[in-house]
């Protein structure tokens, strides 16, 4: 790992490091906050972002203000890239396909299963990295904005025993019928929708091994509410198998990075309290 960026930030540290991937065969950028405690060795717990459409790390860790209440619980904060990059990684012209949109799952088609590759990344190859890099502790936690939302919550429950905690901002709940999630389930796991299902919080949560309390924040005033997020469903399912869910709809706050920071202390609090 090649440390390409490091700023003093609240008595800790914000850093940028770079490393090849075995998973996605690419270079991969990510975001490493390490606060007071483990800058002076004391191991601390992993809290892993997982960002939408169209982002890279730099979205996170310069527009959400989580530094703040990192360096307040004491969590290393890890906030990847949304998908491999560069000269021979397949990409679309469209900005929900492609290079900056891996959905956080392993594909399986032509031309993309080579290189996207993600939740091979995050849930394995990331973490292992980071615990043996940085002073982290195995306990982990997940959560997420948008595609980062629905990664953050697949990802939790399709690996019972990954993750101490989950959350989500704006999350895809239900992408196998949503026109984002039908775009790239096609693309990455072919025709076949029941392939989808694996990769759909609404329906992973009906066979859930393991119950990790949700805690999820909806903006009222989000443009892609009723067409691509869908809450409701999600709150369905989980009232209907009793899965442990808050959801919380914000009058005002649309799909920004501004609706983010305004809770983004909320969900630090809440994964505080796992990971202990």
């Amino acid at each position: 790992m090649q440390r390409i960026e490091h700023h003093a930030s609240l008595g800790g540290k914000q850093e940028v490091w770079q490393h090849a991937s075995r998973s996605t065969g690419t270079d991969m950028k990510v975001g490493v906050y390490l606060p007071p405690k483990a800058l002076a060795g004391e191991k601390c717990p992993v809290l892993y972002w997982l960002s939408g459409l169209t982002c890279t790390e730099q979205n996170f860790i310069t527009k959400a203000g989580a530094q703040q209440f990192a360096a307040e619980h004491n969590l290393i904060v890890v906030a990847t890239d949304t998908s491999p990059r560069g000269e021979g990684v397949p990409n679309d012209d469209a900005y929900d396909l492609g290079q900056g949109a891996g959905f956080y799952l392993n594909a399986t088609q032509a031309p993309w299963a080579q290189h996207f590759r993600m939740e091979d990344y995050v849930v394995d190859e990331l973490p292992a990295l980071i615990e043996q890099h940085f002073p982290a502790t195995q306990a982990r936690g997940i959560f997420g904005h948008s595609m980062g939302g629905h990664g953050a919550l697949t990802l939790a429950l399709r690996h019972p025993g990954r993750y101490r905690s989950a959350s989500a901002f704006s999350p895809i709940v239900a992408p196998s019928i949503t026109p984002w999630g039908r775009k790239a389930f096609t693309a990455y796991l072919g025709p076949d929708e029941a392939a989808w299902k694996a990769h759909d919080a609404v329906q992973l949560i009906a066979s859930a091994k393991e119950q990790l309390p949700l805690l999820v924040d909806q903006g009222e005033a989000d443009e892609f509410l009723a067409e691509q997020l869908k809450p409701e469903l999600l709150v369905a399912q989980c009232n209907q198998v009793g899965y442990p869910l808050t959801l919380r709809m914000q009058p005002g706050y649309d799909h920004s990075y501004y609706f983010i920071a305004s809770f983004i202390g909320d969900h630090m609090a809440h994964h505080a309290r796992a990971l202990g």
